[in-house]
């Protein structure tokens, strides 16, 4: 048996130093979707993803925490794994480089460049760029903040380790000027101007935090995070571990065929990377590919700006597959797009709603209403049939020529092309016309069996975008088992099927009431958590004892005025049935004196009298607290008891 080609895609490894947003998603919601394409196209795929998790930031944020650096990471890790499951991302491997396994690969890769002479110690001096984990000279800052985020950077200067990035110049630019390495084009541009600028010698090793991976030659120094995080494509397959299992993954998958990273990271794939592995003698990735960003209010996501999305709250609302089909479908790959509710809802109407959904609803329900439910066989062509299914057998090979190029709304655009024409297909036969006339059965048949066709079709091209409805499309279909990539270019494969209809898979929005509810969820989720409620603590505990010394009566209030001396106190006159006192109370702001009378109260009868304001107050009345600090009457029965309760 012939050895499945193999396909090797990674996303950038994501630094946990928060939660992670739906601009974090979109990069991993298209390297899934080609991971699956790919998989679907009969290759062995390799997918990776992982967890950058060392450094002084994460540091800082561990210590502001007041828990370890590990505990930090471990808490933000699960969530990233959380959220990955439940935008159903299919990575093989997840890295972390707290991980044993990437942490002495790491350690192997610093003393091969050692010892080839690519790495020496010196002292480093400038400006460092703590969220970045950048280094900067003095002219490559901009406004005497970091060039890559616009924040302040600090004064270093620290012993440290260099690699010798500025001996690779010439190989990295003619890499960059006679290959298609880099895209797009013009990242290429941008690198090339940097190479042109000068590169400068990387500082790889600090010294001023413990948070990383050790300098097996230097102890008191750890790895600086780039040549740290950068490694992770290759120390997940095993490198520099070459026998074992690991090995075999190495020599299997490497080179990768793309490493998808947001445009603010291609600098160091595109330049330290490949000039890592140079020294190391090992082969290049064949493509790095740098997508562009997510823009909300003006700029790019970020936590600290507080312009995030929340991609689980989407998912809750609106489920995986159409966050995924919007992601997909709404930006071109390689520029920024802007995310708008607006649009996001509106793209979910027509293309999920109208188009895809309606046309599955529509043609399961013709079938079970003009055949019994049964998918009929093929029928004879006449009218518009051939044109639909010349659109759909040339469908797999355009989308496939438009994921070679990363374009993936383009191909989902091929994909509706098919929709669409399959929906327009319905409106030219009208098959509740057909069904009128018996003497058309045969041509209404016909008519069914060509959607059915289409639609499976659609069902198999999806699959890399929406996994879950193109399998809930087949289940309607009666169609059992995986799809199959060379059936797309297939049209007569059913008849016989029996169709099950079930709920709509994609319901119409009220878009004006989905923007209400998505702006009071934004709004809930931002608004100050209240602080906790403080309470006055206990006071020593008494025994047994002490409370039998404590003598509850029950009265009833005869009287009540205001104190003619204090605004707070009412002055009551309470039947004890034995006797009639005078009690002294604080709750004026609580009750009229007119609404107190009749009212029966608890008293603590045997208390010391005492003088309030100048008159006598002989016991004490229990009264219930409400939150809000005022007062009611205890309740009580009208024979003397105390109610409980």
């Amino acid at each position: 048996m012939e050895d499945k080609k193999t396909f090797y895609i990674t996303t950038p490894i994501y630094y946990p130093s928060d939660n992670l947003h739906i601009g974090h998603t979109y990069c991993t919601v298209m390297a899934d979707a080609m991971a699956r394409f790919k998989r679907l196209q009969g290759y062995d795929v390799m997918f990776l993803t992982g967890t950058d998790e060392h450094g002084q930031k994460i540091q800082k944020k561990a210590i502001e925490k007041g828990v370890t650096p590990q505990e930090y990471v471990d808490n933000i890790v699960d969530g990233i794994k959380k959220l990955w499951a439940d935008m159903e991302i299919s990575y093989d491997d997840f890295i972390r480089t707290t991980e044993p396994r990437h942490q002495k690969r790491v350690q192997e890769i610093f003393r091969k460049m050692y010892e080839k002479g690519d790495i020496y110690k010196s002292e480093y001096e400038g400006w460092y760029c703590t969220p970045c984990e950048s280094f900067w000279t003095e002219s490559q800052l901009v406004d005497g903040k970091c060039p890559d985020c616009g924040r302040p950077v600090e004064k270093a200067h620290e012993e440290a380790y260099f690699f010798r990035l500025s001996k690779y110049s010439d190989r990295l630019k003619e890499m960059l000027l006679t290959t298609d390495f880099l895209q797009p084009i013009s990242r290429v541009n941008e690198m090339i101007s940097f190479i042109d600028q000068g590169l400068e010698d990387l500082c790889i090793s600090r010294t001023s935090f413990d948070w990383g991976v050790q300098v097996p030659i230097d102890p008191k120094h750890v790895v600086y995070v780039w040549l740290d995080a950068l490694s992770n494509y290759i120390t997940a397959l095993g490198y520099p571990e070459m026998d074992g299992e690991d090995a075999s993954k190495y020599y299997k998958y490497w080179p990768a065929d793309y490493h998808l990273v947001g445009k603010e990271i291609v600098r160091f794939h595109s330049l330290i990377w490949p000039a890592m592995l140079m020294s190391l003698d090992y082969p290049l990735p064949k493509h790095v590919l740098g997508h562009g960003w997510l823009l909300i209010d003006g700029g790019k996501m970020s936590k600290s700006k507080g312009n995030v999305v929340d991609p689980v709250v989407l998912i809750n609302r609106y489920g995986v597959d159409a966050l995924k089909y919007f992601l997909l479908r709404e930006y071109t790959f390689g520029q920024d797009g802007i995310f708008t509710n607006e649009v996001m809802l509106n793209r979910m109407n027509y293309d999920l709603a109208n188009d895809l959904g309606n046309l599955v609803s529509r043609t399961v329900a013709m079938i079970e209403k003009y055949n019994g439910g049964m998918i009929p066989p093929a029928g004879e062509i006449e009218g518009p049939d051939a044109e639909l299914r010349e659109i759909a057998l040339a469908c797999r090979d355009k989308v496939a020529a438009q994921m070679d190029k990363f374009s993936f709304s383009n191909a989902l655009e091929e994909i509706w092309i098919l929709v669409r024409r399959t929906n327009k297909y319905i409106d030219e036969t009208a098959p509740w016309v057909l069904a009128k006339d018996p003497a058309l059965k045969g041509r209404l048949d016909a008519v069914l069996h060509d959607l059915a066709e289409a639609i499976r079709i659609v069902s198999i091209l999806i699959h890399p975008f929406m996994h879950t409805t193109s399998a809930e499309i087949r289940r309607q279909l009666g169609i059992e088992g995986e799809p199959a990539w060379d059936d797309a270019v297939v049209f007569d494969l059913l008849g016989g099927n029996s169709v099950v209809k079930g709920d709509p898979i994609f319901p119409r929005l009220d878009v004006a009431k989905e923007l209400a509810e998505l702006d009071a969820l934004k709004a809930a989720a931002a608004a100050p958590e209240k602080p906790a409620k403080e309470y006055e603590p206990y006071k020593e505990a008494i025994e047994y004892a002490d409370f039998e010394k404590i003598d509850l009566r029950t009265g009833v209030i005869t009287k009540a005025e205001k104190h003619p001396k204090a605004d707070k106190l009412l002055v009551f006159q309470v039947d004890m049935g034995c006797e009639t006192r005078q009690i002294i109370s604080g709750v004026a702001s609580s009750f009229k004196p007119e609404e107190c009378v009749g009212q029966h109260v608890i008293v603590v009868a045997n208390l010391k009298p005492r003088m309030l304001r100048g008159l006598e107050s002989n016991g004490m009345l229990l009264f219930a607290c409400e939150q809000d600090g005022s007062f009611k009457f205890a309740q009580t029965s009208a024979e003397g008891g105390v109610v409980v309760g």
